[in-house]
C-alpha cells in the first residue's frame, strides 16, 4: 500500500479523542495539548516531516515506531528510556532478546531529533518525539488522526533486566494479558483495542513457532491453529533439523493488509487466524470475544476506542517538570 492512499484513508478525531482520553488540564508537572506552542511552535510538524520521509522508503517503520512507544511506556514509562544505547557498564532495553533484533525505527527517532536540536536546541525531549512519531505513524497508517499532550521528560537510566518482566509475551493468555495491561493502568478493555495493532507489522518466526510444532510441549500444533493458516505458517516458518525455526524468518502480522491500521486483524482471531497464542487468547472469555467481534464489525468505534488508549498508554509513569533531562542526543544520556 502506497503511503500516498493510506494519508487519504485518515480520519480526523482529534476533538473526539481529547474528550476520550481526558487530557490534564495542565499546570504543573502535568501534560498539555500543543506544550511545544510557544518555546518550539514547529516541533510536531518536524516530527511528522520525518516520519513521512522515512515511511516514503519503508511503510514498515509504521509499525515500527508504534511497538517502540508500547514498549517505552511499559518498561519505567514513557521516557524514552528504549532508545538509551548499551555501554560497557549496562545492557539497554533496546538490546534485550525481547526488542533486538525485532524492535526497529530509531533512525526515524534519530533524525527528528537531530532536526528539532537544529530549530529549538535543548527544548523537545525524545520521549515526547517518540509518542508524536507513534502517533503520525498511526495515521500515515490509515488510522485515526487525533492530538498528543506533550511535556514528557527523557529518563536516564535503561536495562535490559527490566524488560521481560514488563513487556506481555506472544505466548500469554488472557489472564496474564489482563494483569500485564493492569499493572500499567490500562483495562481489560483497552489491552483488546490496543491489541488492534497487530494488524501492522512483522513478527519473527521464532516469536509463534511453538505453535506450529510444539504447542505446550507436546510435540505437535496447537490444535486451534485454522489448519489453512498452519499448513501456511509452517511454510513460511520451516522447521530446521534441530527442530529450531530460522531467527531471521519473518511473517506479516497480518498479511490481506499488512500496512494499513484495520479491523483485519480481529476477523482473523475470529477465525482462529490469530499469529501469536496472546491473540488468540481474546476469545477466552466472553466480555473480551464479545469487544473483538465489536471491533471486527465496527472499523470507525474502534479507531476513536484506539486512538484514546493510545492517549492514555502515552500518559503513564511520565517524567515531566523538573523530572529527568532533556537529551541532546536520543540515544545517550546528557
Amino acid at each position: 500500500m502506497g503511503l500516498s492512499i493510506t494519508i487519504g484513508a485518515v480520519y480526523s478525531l482529534c476533538a473526539l479523542v481529547a474528550m476520550c482520553a481526558g487530557f490534564p488540564a495542565g499546570g504543573n508537572g502535568a501534560l498539555q495539548p500543543n506544550f511545544y506552542g510557544a518555546t518550539c511552535p514547529q516541533a510536531e510538524t518536524i516530527v511528522r516531516q520525518e516520519v513521512i520521509r522515512w515511511l516514503h522508503s519503508d511503510m514498515g517503520f509504521a509499525a515500527g515506531l508504534v511497538r517502540m512507544h508500547f514498549h517505552d511506556c511499559f518498561v519505567r514509562g514513557c521516557d524514552a528510556s528504549i532508545l538509551l544505547e548499551s555501554t560497557p557498564d549496562n545492557t539497554a532495553e533496546r538490546d534485550s532478546p525481547v526488542n533486538n533484533p525485532s524492535l526497529r525505527g530509531f533512525e526515524v527517532i534519530d533524525s527528528a531529533k537531530a532536526r528539532l536540536e537544529d530549530a529549538c536546541p535543548g527544548v523537545v525531549s525524545c520521549a515526547d518525539i517518540l509518542a508524536f512519531a507513534a502517533r503520525d505513524s498511526v495515521a500515515l497508517s490509515g488510522g485515526p488522526r487525533y492530538d498528543v499532550p506533550g511535556g514528557r521528560r527523557d529518563g536516564t537510566l535503561s536495562m535490559a533486566s527490566e524488560v521481560a518482566d514488563n513487556i506481555p509475551a506472544p505466548t500469554f493468555n488472557l489472564d496474564q494479558l489482563t494483569q500485564s495491561f493492569a499493572a500499567k493502568g490500562l483495562t481489560q478493555e483497552e489491552m483488546v483495542t490496543l491489541s488492534g495493532a497487530h494488524t501492522i507489522g512483522r513478527a519473527h518466526c521464532t516469536a509463534f513457532s511453538d505453535r506450529l510444532y510444539n504447542f505446550s510441549a507436546t510435540g505437535v500444533a496447537d490444535p486451534t491453529l485454522d489448519p489453512p493458516f498452519l499448513a501456511q505458517l509452517q511454510h513460511a516458518c520451516p522447521a530446521a533439523g534441530d527442530g529450531g525455526v530460522d531467527p531471521g524468518l519473518v511473517v506479516p502480522m497480518e498479511p490481506r493488509t499488512p500496512h494499513a491500521l484495520d479491523t483485519l486483524y480481529y476477523w482473523g482471531v475470529l477465525r482462529n487466524r490469530g499469529l501469536f497464542a496472546s491473540d488468540q487468547a481474546l476469545l477466552a472469555s466472553a466480555p473480551t470475544a464479545a469487544q473483538v467481534r465489536q471491533s471486527a464489525y465496527g472499523g470507525y468505534p474502534w479507531k476513536l476506542k484506539f486512538a484514546a488508549a493510545m492517549v492514555k498508554m502515552g500518559q503513564i509513569q511520565v517524567l515531566t517538570g523538573g523530572g529527568g533531562q532533556i537529551r541532546a542526543k536520543c540515544s545517550a544520556v546528557n
